[in-house]
């Protein structure tokens, strides 16, 4: 069986499912609190409408031999009337009834008689909530001083909680409507939002497809700072691929036009009329000739950008090796060969990239050179400076820069003929390095290259 991955969701996706979740979490604990505060407010308001009905009996009562008299209509008409919500009590210390209001005939005695409260003292009082009873409580305890001594009594109001209950509901209704019109319009603004913050993504995605088609060559738009570091990345990886890629085609072209000699000799050989073994002769030389063309050229293609996180290592060493060679490849052609190394100087590089530079030269300048070669090697703070010269016909100075150029020949009769200085100029030019072309104090030409180094300390 195929195992299919999901798809992950886009950023945008994923913002607006994330604000689809907690905004409307947000919208309800905003409207709990809001009901609330609300509740409360009505709550506070029926406490001091309670009070004031208090006061009112306060007001109205009278005291008469140590007996408590209050008038068939007090001030508040809602004592009055049946049913109206509103109801009054006053009892002794004892829980006994001292009086209630005609509004109060409708509630049932047990309520009643479980409405007096010892737990409060003068200047105290109680206001409660009766959820079972829907009503709400407000008690006040009073000291009435009288001819005959103190007189105590407890003054008892109850309202019904059905105004409260109704403007409740009347502004949840509203509540929920307005905060789901502001739940929708939010959602609303954080998707114009996201779109807004997110074009600049949306941006450097066209602009990677304008780079895909061919219209342009990097990420030059006006990005947030936030995403600049990203297009930063991006145009150092695009330029690193286009050389990477700049660098096959060269190294194709080279190839290319470097075999053309060997085939070309091949051919004359054929023509030549030779017998067996010398054509056979021929072609072999030919062959390891096309051979090496063919490793320097993938050599030069695999080559990477600046590999500064290579161990450094002394070139002294790798020089002598080089000239060890040298010399008996060119045996039958001896030079002089003078060497000037520092033999604390390193180079802060792949031994790889070392050798292959060091060894184009170093060939060129035996290959070149009349009978007199001089390698120099020397260390100066960071910089490592490495001079091959001989004392051959040398380098025009109008030919020094066209030599170092791509693909470009001086003589293409001779085999290796500007392969050798195009992968060394590819290998300097890896490592931010420099490649001159002078001439030399010897008659022929110097090549000099400056190079990441740093100083060691010579093994035993």
């Amino acid at each position: 069986m195929r195992s299919s991955k999901a798809v992950p969701l886009s950023l945008r996706g994923r913002l607006l499912r994330a604000s689809a979740v907690i905004l409307p979490l947000v919208i309800v604990f905003a409207g709990l609190a809001l009901l609330k505060a609300f509740h409360s407010s009505l709550e506070n308001a029926e406490a001091s409408q309670a009070r004031l009905q208090v006061y009112l009996l306060l007001g109205a009562i009278e005291v008469d031999q140590g007996r408590l008299r209050l008038p068939d209509r007090v001030l508040d008409p809602g004592f009055s009337q049946l049913g109206s919500g509103v109801y009054g009590f006053i009892h002794d210390p004892d829980g006994r009834l001292f009086w209630r209001s005609n509004s109060s005939l409708v509630l049932p005695d047990e309520m009643v008689q479980r409405l007096p409260s010892r737990a409060l003292n003068p200047g105290q009082s109680l206001f409660s909530h009766l959820p079972d009873q829907q009503l709400y409580l407000f008690q006040y305890p009073v000291i009435w001083e009288t001819a005959v001594g103190d007189m105590r009594f407890l003054i008892s109001v109850l309202r019904s909680d059905e105004q409260i209950r109704n403007e409740m509901k009347d502004f949840s209704l509203q509540l929920l409507g307005w905060l789901s019109g502001v739940c929708l319009v939010a959602l609303l603004a954080q998707y114009f939002i996201m779109r807004w913050g997110l074009r600049p993504l949306d941006l450097m995605a066209r602009d990677l497809e304008r780079i895909e088609a061919g219209d342009t060559d990097r990420l030059d738009g006006r990005y947030p700072m936030e995403v600049q570091g990203v297009t930063a990345s991006l145009n150092r990886l695009i330029d690193a691929e286009r050389k990477q890629r700049e660098r096959y085609r060269n190294t194709l072209g080279d190839l290319a036009h470097s075999l053309k000699t060997p085939l070309a000799v091949i051919r004359g050989a054929g023509e030549e009329g030779l017998d067996f073994d010398a054509y056979r002769q021929q072609v072999d030389e030919q062959a390891q000739r096309m051979q090496q063309i063919v490793q320097y050229q993938l050599a030069r293609a695999v080559k990477s950008e600046g590999r500064m996180l290579a161990q450094a290592l002394l070139v002294a060493p790798v020089v002598e090796r080089l000239l060890n060679v040298m010399e008996k490849v060119y045996a039958r052609q001896p030079k002089e060969v003078e060497v000037r190394l520092d033999p604390t100087a390193g180079f802060a590089g792949d031994e790889r990239d070392l050798m292959e530079l060091l060894g184009n030269l170093i060939d060129n300048a035996f290959k070149y050179g009349d009978s007199h070669v001089r390698v120099e090697v020397e260390q100066a703070g960071g910089v490592l400076q490495i001079a091959v010269s001989d004392d051959g016909h040398g380098v025009a100075p109008r030919q020094r820069q066209v030599i170092l150029q791509r693909g470009a020949r001086l003589d293409t009769q001779t085999p290796g003929q500007g392969i050798g200085l195009a992968v060394a100029l590819d290998i300097v030019s890896s490592y931010d390095g420099e490649l001159e072309v002078s001439e030399s104090d010897l008659g022929g030409a110097c090549f000099r290259v400056i190079l990441p180094g740093e100083k060691l300390t010579p093994t035993a």
